[in-house]
């Protein structure tokens, strides 16, 4: 009998494998890695959960001697492409890219897969290139997926088809792989064919597409984690199949011992406690919301731990940002809270495990942390209405939740409930405020900007308001549009109780846009911004959309992008956008390098730095525009005031655009809303360093409208 042969030509290889017919796992890919010495492979993107997955794929692989080379596309987001396209430097941008995937994550088991990388590249097992698509001057993503397994006699295997070396791409989704053997007739030309393909893309010969080399810096990270790590690895396992189940023994909360409660925040806590555990803390921005409510939970449980009750803890969050930020903050109180946000699949499961431990006596506290729609949507509402252990709703950012979309999904059930806010009222919404204060309690507690100011849990800060005249045709529109506000006032409609929703609510907004889109801020800008030349920590808050033109007219360019434009070419200083757009990873590497103080000197915004982001550096912020809603210049202005090394006060300048001495509009209407303007430059300037300075920029205008009582 003829012996059977070895490596590659011995093993029962099929021509395809799909996920309706055979285990491709099983099938193909453990039988190739078990007996080949060197493995080729070009697939996705490069990030550094995919990546760390892969590693753990490979190391048994590469323990045998096997080596290999990776080809990725790296994960370039829009401004990424844009700076390649305006010529910056690729092999800059590309570095930034792969150095902001490995920021993004912090879990121990994507850690430790990122060490065996690192260890992998030091040992020469394992080799990396990136790679993207640039073709007459526009830049795209590379995605094709081939791959080339060779033995120790040469022979070789090629496929290509839809997987990735994860177990997401491998056993959760539905698969097809082509494989092409080459020692079987037909399949032979095919696979040397794609060993080719991979030589040219390794060599960077292929047309269209640019090779570039693994960044040096982002590998001498991944070598250092390899061995900070090495001894702290968990034991080898496999990305090509599933990991073992972990078991998470039960915790408690428990008070960081760096952390020192202050004094007002002790008083916070007891007058929640003393209220039984219901009510609102309204508290100034950068005061420390977060941390009042997590000792107060901490100190619940510990109430509950003596009476042998366990403990379930929901917090609530806007948005998926803030809710990643309360996730660290509850670890650092020593619980793992589940994430409860984008696809029910991911939080599930361990939320159904975890309560039924908490049933069943076996865990002592389960804490999850939502975004408002995931909270909202019935997979979670579903979880909350089987909840019968005591239950602790904390609702971060609590006046969202007074919208009728949100507070009938407030669980009844819950015997613990905590609000936070520096605003609990609802803007022109009594409704929704009761609603809020008859579900979570009264105002137990309140630490107003001044307060906070004198015991030092805010830094001072001086205040200049900036008057910019409007130009002719941003005039007229103004007036065409308080004339048309003014009929609908005669006819009754208030401009204070408006409905969102009605044609006067519509002229109000415009009106609004054409002062925050006013052209003359922009030159006032950038002669602050040429004064503050090399300061750091700067923010810019923009209007939102487009310039207001009249009916008919397409709306003028986007203030946003002006300022850019402004800040980065021509006054050349580093700057980035932040924007609902930037991704969650992104907004966290922008916010490490504005906080490095020898990168980014300018963050530009548009509302998304309004709520709940830690920015604790910024000193210096220049408000183009604010809606005369409390919440929002309360929000922007205690971003500025937070408690920073290094930093004894904050400097905002507010740029507030008015029509010129002698416009021809109905004084009462315009008296009616410059009001609100002007309360809010009053509210900003009152508790300045220079409250002087702003009454004297705003007395010609007071007195114009007889408005000197404010």
């Amino acid at each position: 009998m003829k012996p059977r042969p070895n490596g590659l030509r011995g093993l029962s290889l099929e021509g395809r494998y799909r996920s309706d017919r055979q285990d491709v796992v099983q099938g193909f890919y453990l039988p190739a890695f078990s007996v080949a010495t060197s493995y080729s492979r070009a697939v996705g993107y490069f990030t550094s959960t995919s990546i760390a997955l892969f590693a753990r794929g490979i190391e048994t692989f590469a323990d045998r001697g096997g080596t290999m080379r990776l080809i990725a596309s790296p994960h370039l987001t829009e401004d990424d492409v844009l700076d390649i396209e305006r010529g910056y430097d690729i092999r800059a941008v590309i570095e930034r890219a792969t150095e902001r995937e490995l920021e993004a994550e912090e879990r121990d088991s994507v850690l430790d897969g990122l060490g065996r990388v690192g260890r992998l590249i030091a040992e020469g097992r394992l080799d990396i290139k990136l790679a993207f698509v640039e073709q007459e001057g526009r830049v795209g993503i590379y995605h094709e997926k081939l791959g080339i397994f060779r033995d120790a006699v040469g022979d070789l295997v090629g496929f290509t088809g839809s997987s990735n070396e994860t177990l997401g791409g491998l056993v959760a989704n539905f698969e097809s792989v082509e494989v092409y053997r080459g020692w079987v007739d037909g399949d032979g030309v095919r696979a040397i064919r794609l060993e080719e393909d991979f030589k040219a893309l390794w060599a960077n010969r292929t047309p269209n597409l640019q090779i570039e080399d693994f960044p040096g810096v982002t590998r001498d990270r991944l070598i250092k984690l390899g061995q900070e790590r090495d001894t702290q690895l968990s034991p080898r396992d496999n990305a090509l199949a599933p990991p073992p189940a972990v078991t998470n023994e039960a915790t408690h909360l428990v008070l960081p011992n760096w952390l020192s409660v202050r004094a007002y925040q002790r008083l916070a806590v007891e007058a929640w406690l003393g209220h039984r555990g219901r009510g609102i803390l309204k508290m100034a921005t950068g005061t420390g919301k977060t941390k009042t409510s997590m000792i107060a939970a901490t100190k619940l449980a510990d109430v509950l731990r003596q009476r042998e009750e366990p403990l379930v803890l929901l917090i609530i969050a806007p948005l998926q940002h803030l809710v990643d930020q309360w996730i660290t903050e509850v670890e650092s109180f020593g619980v793992r809270p589940v994430p409860v946000y984008e696809s029910s699949q991911k939080w599930l499961p361990l939320v159904e495990e975890q309560l039924s431990e908490v049933r069943l006596g076996q865990r002592q506290i389960v804490a999850m942390v939502a975004t408002n729609a995931s909270f909202a949507g019935d997979r979670f509402q579903s979880v909350l209405s089987r909840i019968s252990q005591p239950l602790l709703v904390v609702a971060d950012e609590a006046h969202n939740l007074g919208s009728s979309a949100y507070r009938s999904s407030l669980p009844s059930t819950a015997t613990y409930r905590l609000a936070l806010s520096a605003t609990p009222e609802r803007w022109f919404d009594d409704e929704g405020t009761d609603a809020l204060i008859d579900y979570f309690g009264p105002i137990v507690f309140e630490l107003g900007l001044g307060d906070a100011i004198s015991m030092g849990a805010l830094c001072r800060y001086t205040y200049q308001p900036s008057l910019v005249e409007l130009n002719d045709a941003e005039t007229q529109l103004y007036v065409d549009l308080s004339a048309q506000i003014a009929k609908c006032v005669a006819a009754g409609e208030s401009v204070t109780d408006a409905d969102p929703n009605s044609p006067l609510s519509y002229l109000l907004r415009q009106r609004a846009g054409v002062l925050g889109h006013a052209e003359g801020k922009l030159a006032m800008l950038r002669n602050d911004l040429n004064a503050h030349a090399h300061s750091w920590f700067q923010l810019v808050y923009c209007a939102e959309g487009g310039r207001p033109a009249p009916q008919g007219v397409p709306r003028g360019p986007n203030q946003l992008r002006e300022v850019m434009n402004l800040v980065g070419n021509e006054l050349h200083l580093a700057a980035h956008s932040y924007v609902s757009e930037t991704p969650r990873a992104e907004r966290k590497v922008l916010l490490r390098r504005f906080g490095a103080g020898d990168d980014l000197r300018v963050l530009v915004a548009m509302r998304c730095l309004d709520e709940g982001v830690d920015i604790p550096d910024a000193r210096t912020g220049y408000l183009l525009a604010s809606s005369s809603n409390p919440r929002q210049f309360i929000q922007r202005r205690g971003r500025l005031l937070r408690l920073a090394d290094h930093k004894d006060r904050a400097e905002i300048i507010d740029y507030l655009a008015v029509p010129p001495a002698g416009t021809p509009i109905h004084f009462e209407v315009e008296r009616n809303l410059l009001t609100r303007e002007l309360e809010r430059a009053n509210e900003f300037g009152k508790l300045s360093e220079n409250y002087e300075t702003t009454l004297d920029v705003l007395r010609p205008l007071k007195e114009r409208y007889q408005l000197m009582h404010l």
